[in-house]
Parts: structure tokens; C-alpha cells; sequence
């Protein structure tokens, strides 16, 4: 049964760790710290939730693909940001909200990524919840979830890799998955929380799934996607043949440019 209890004490919880995360950030001066503690977020509150039930078949499994994502996401990051100077998203929004973005960005941002979290991690609550046996749902859902998980991955090493080569200044990675998918790491995002997404179905948790649809449009049209590319055909003209060949999302064969 879903326990609204715990869920609001993770909840809470998520709300606290945004407020420390800002806190750090403004000593930092720099915004992007949020970009490592987002998937710490879905581990906080499976976490608590997960503590409050029994443990099972499903909600061991749930967990235990829960925690090898959101340390593998926030470790990625962290590394890849380490003494870099703040994400030019960031420091976009930091322009537009002056003055005292400082304090701003606490409701802007952290506040605003751990009700977003909040939401999000309704089908991992629901899924820890469930006490029937492990069924064609869970393994369909930890089949999506692998494949997912491998283009994050896979794709966030291609990409790190082709960063690190000085040969690569100003080319554009059109190898290994981006060259079928221009953000193979949003596609696998969105694929292994339609993963998460079925567990929670294996559950009785069907009425979950505004929480990946939400996840889905985000990672098209408002943080992903979309956000990434509204000025990168103008500071990088290559990429926009990239984009005329290239499957923005959903990995496809290349198509032929005339």
C-alpha cells in the first residue's frame, strides 16, 4: 500500500537537501552544483520510503537499480564539472534574475528541482510498495531500464572521451550512439524511467504514469533537448548539418543530406 506518510517525510527531506545543496552553491557561486544532486534526490526518497516497508523481491531490485543510477549520475557529473567554471545555462539564468540571484535561485532552481524530483519519484514510491510477486511487467520494466542505463552510459563516456582529445576542438561527435541520436544520454534517461515506470505497474501502480510522461517532455522540451540546442547551430555551424542528418531523440539510421 502507498504510504503517505513516508512519502511526505521523503519529500521533506528532498526539500532540506535542496536547501543545503543552494547553500553550497552560493559559497560556490556557482548554480550547476544542482546538476549532481538531481538524481540524489530519487535516492533520498527511495531510500526513506524503502525503509518504511518491507523489503522484497521487487522493492530489492527497485532499489538496487535506483541506487546504481542516481550514483552513477551524480558521480558523472560531478567529475565532468569538477573546477569547471559554471554552466553557461546557469550562468544565463543568473543574468536574467539579477538582482539577488543568490536568493532567487533557492526557489528557481533547488526548490524547483526537488518538487520536480518530488513528483517524479511517485512510481519508485509505488513500486517499493508492491508486495505481489515479481511478474512479465518487472522484467520488461529491467529490460528498458538496461537499455536505458547503457545509452546514458555509454553515451556520457563517448562524449567525455571525445571532449578529453585536442583533435576534437570544434568537431562535432557524430560516432558510437550520437550518430544516430544527437542526446543518446536523454533518450536512455527517458527510457529506463519508462522502465522504473512499469515496475510501478507490476505493482498497481498504473496511475503513476504522469511521472514519466513528465520526465519525457522535460527531456524534450524544457531542460533537454530543446534547451540545449536553441543557440548551438549559431555558435557551432557544423552542428547544424548534424542536426539536418541526425535523429534528435529516439536513435535512427542516419538520413542523407542533399
Amino acid at each position: 500500500m502507498f504510504d503517505m506518510t513516508a512519502a511526505l517525510t521523503a519529500f521533506i527531506t528532498m526539500l532540506l537537501f535542496a536547501v543545503a545543496g543552494w547553500i553550497l552553491s552560493v559559497l560556490r557561486r556557482d548554480t550547476g552544483i544542482v546538476d549532481s544532486l538531481w538524481s540524489l534526490f530519487f535516492l533520498i526518497a527511495a531510500g526513506i520510503y524503502a525503509a518504511s516497508a518491507d523489503l522484497g523481491p521487487r522493492s530489492t531490485l527497485l532499489l538496487t537499480l535506483i541506487t546504481l543510477w542516481a550514483l552513477r549520475l551524480s558521480g558523472y557529473i560531478t567529475y565532468r564539472n569538477w573546477n569547471q567554471p559554471e554552466d553557461r545555462r546557469y550562468q544565463a539564468i543568473r543574468a536574467r534574475n539579477q538582482p539577488g540571484f543568490a536568493w532567487k535561485s533557492l526557489y528557481l532552481v533547488f526548490l524547483l528541482q526537488a518538487v520536480l524530483s518530488g513528483v517524479i519519484a511517485v512510481p519508485l514510491l509505488a513500486g517499493l510498495s508492491g508486495a505481489n510477486p515479481l511478474g512479465l511487467l518487472d522484467y520488461a520494466g529491467v529490460t528498458l531500464w538496461l537499455i536505458g542505463f547503457g545509452f546514458e552510459t555509454i553515451g556520457d563516456w563517448q562524449l567525455a572521451r571525445f571532449k578529453a582529445n585536442p583533435d576534437s576542438q570544434g568537431q562535432v561527435l557524430n560516432t558510437g550512439l550520437w550518430r544516430y541520436t544527437r542526446h543518446p544520454n536523454y533518450f536512455g534517461e527517458a527510457t529506463l524511467w519508462w522502465g522504473y515506470y512499469l515496475i510501478a505497474l507490476s505493482a498497481g501502480g498504473g496511475w503513476t504514469i504522469f511521472a514519466p510522461v513528465l520526465m519525457t517532455v522535460l527531456l524534450l522540451k524544457v531542460s533537454g533537448v530543446t534547451l540545449l540546442e536553441q543557440d548551438i547551430g549559431n555558435r557551432r555551424p557544423a552542428y547544424r548539418e548534424y542536426i539536418a542528418r541526425t535523429n534528435a531523440f529516439i536513435p535512427g539510421r542516419p538520413k542523407e543530406v542533399i
